[in-house]
């Protein structure tokens, strides 16, 4: 579980994020939305390390990584996995070498225990037929799931995807959402998906935070999201017709 304690965070003069506390559950699929410049990316950006919080705790199973030293933040980078908005592949590393970078670079195993453990994950994500290939020559649907695939070689126990299903089609974005809510379950990690993907939201969400000018403005699970009359939260999720429509459902059926 990583869990947040008043997260400020703050760029010169500018207040990003305002006393967020919420807590992130294992064996879920975690949801951070928002508008763009609401701190959904900044607050992303501060679980993982990227940017310090001005004030404020975020504890790792009771762990609290803004007081960590260098050397003890380096060993829970070790426990995290990452699914980056582009794939972030390397161009001229075949797809299983891909998958063996973090294995070669973190794990004490011998060449064959990392290659079997690769090959697994590839098969985890229906991808063993594509091993030789290079990132140029699958798709893109494929490259997210390689990347997915390489996320999970360390077993890691904290799950971060940054706008995981951008740039797919919504046919591929569903097989990626279902992908990660399987392995979130199987493996019991701590996920968090920071995403603007209303299907992901409607799909996956079981805890879902609305972000709203850098507060913590809702927080509820994606059948919540349907009967919310938070008004901002209405405004963000149902812009679009579809969504529009799926409310005026819910509350005829209320009538």
């Amino acid at each position: 579980m990583i869990e947040l304690r008043n997260i400020y965070k703050s760029f010169e003069d500018k207040e990003v994020l305002k006393n967020i506390s919420t807590k992130f559950e294992n064996g879920k699929t975690n949801l951070i939305i928002g508008q763009s410049g609401s701190g959904k990316t900044v607050l992303m950006k501060c679980i993982v390390g990227l940017f310090e919080p001005t004030s404020g705790a975020i504890l790792y199973d009771g762990r609290d990584f803004v007081a960590m030293k260098k050397r003890e933040k380096a060993l829970l980078h070790r426990e995290m996995g990452m699914i980056f908005q582009s794939a972030a592949l390397f161009d001229s590393m075949s797809v299983i070498d891909n998958v063996l970078f973090p294995l070669d670079m973190f794990s004490d195993k011998s060449y064959k225990e990392r290659r079997r453990r690769a090959e697994y994950c590839l098969d985890r994500v229906n991808l063993s037929d594509a091993a030789e290939k290079f990132p140029d020559e699958i798709s893109g649907g494929m490259q997210k799931r390689v990347a997915i695939a390489r996320a999970i070689a360390l077993n890691p126990k904290y799950l971060f995807c940054d706008e995981p299903n951008s740039g797919l089609d919504p046919k591929t974005s569903l097989v990626i959402d279902e992908l990660i809510h399987s392995i979130t379950e199987e493996f019991q990690t701590t996920t968090i998906i920071n995403t603007h993907d209303m299907n992901s939201v409607m799909g996956i969400g079981e805890h879902i935070i609305f972000i709203y000018k850098g507060n913590a403005e809702w927080e509820g699970t994606k059948d919540d999201v349907v009967s919310s009359d938070n008004e901002r939260l209405n405004s963000f999720i149902f812009a679009s017709d579809l969504f529009r429509k799926v409310k005026e459902v819910e509350v005829n059926e209320k009538k």
